[in-house]
């Protein structure tokens, strides 16, 4: 029985996680920059929603991981691959947190010390690619988050 409750707040936290991360990302972030009439602003809003987003996503990834290991060495086997979409996240979660997104700050804090919006400077292209790079890192996360819930509500449902 313990088992079945864990598989349901697993199931619980990782559909919650996930669709607060796309809710923001595809959501509240576009919102910002179709409503603000100031795009530096609304990218400095943006960029402190992802980073909360993504120190989140490390602490409940990790939290995710020790539930998943504990539920595939008691036996669930449908836990195995769900530690490795975990990982996958974990990973894209890291990229953005502790490269990407302070490497884009920076880049912004420099030009806006100088007067100048980003689109206006010489980091302009290395920025663009770093928010190319970046959304890429979101995408995937997004499209592994959707798996992992998928398989997380089967295997919640299944166990009923």
């Amino acid at each position: 029985m313990t088992h079945f409750r864990t598989q349901r707040i697993f199931s619980l936290i990782s559909g919650l996680w996930v669709g607060s991360f796309i809710t923001i990302g595809f959501l509240v972030v576009p919102s910002l920059f179709s409503s603000l009439g100031d795009r530096q602003v609304a990218g400095m809003v943006a960029a402190y929603l992802f980073k909360s987003t993504a120190y989140i996503g490390v602490l409940i990834s990790f939290i995710l991981l020790l539930m998943a290991n504990h539920l595939a060495r008691h036996g669930k086997s449908q836990y195995r691959l769900t530690r490795w979409i975990l990982l996958g996240m974990l990973a894209c979660t890291v990229g953005a947190a502790f490269i990407l997104i302070p490497w884009m700050n920076s880049l912004r804090d420099q030009v806006l010390n100088l007067g100048l919006s980003v689109r206006e400077s010489t980091n302009a292209a290395l920025f663009n690619r770093l928010h190319g790079a970046s959304s890429i890192l979101f995408m995937t996360q997004a499209i592994l988050g959707l798996v992992l819930v998928w398989r997380a509500t089967k295997t919640s449902t299944s166990s009923a």
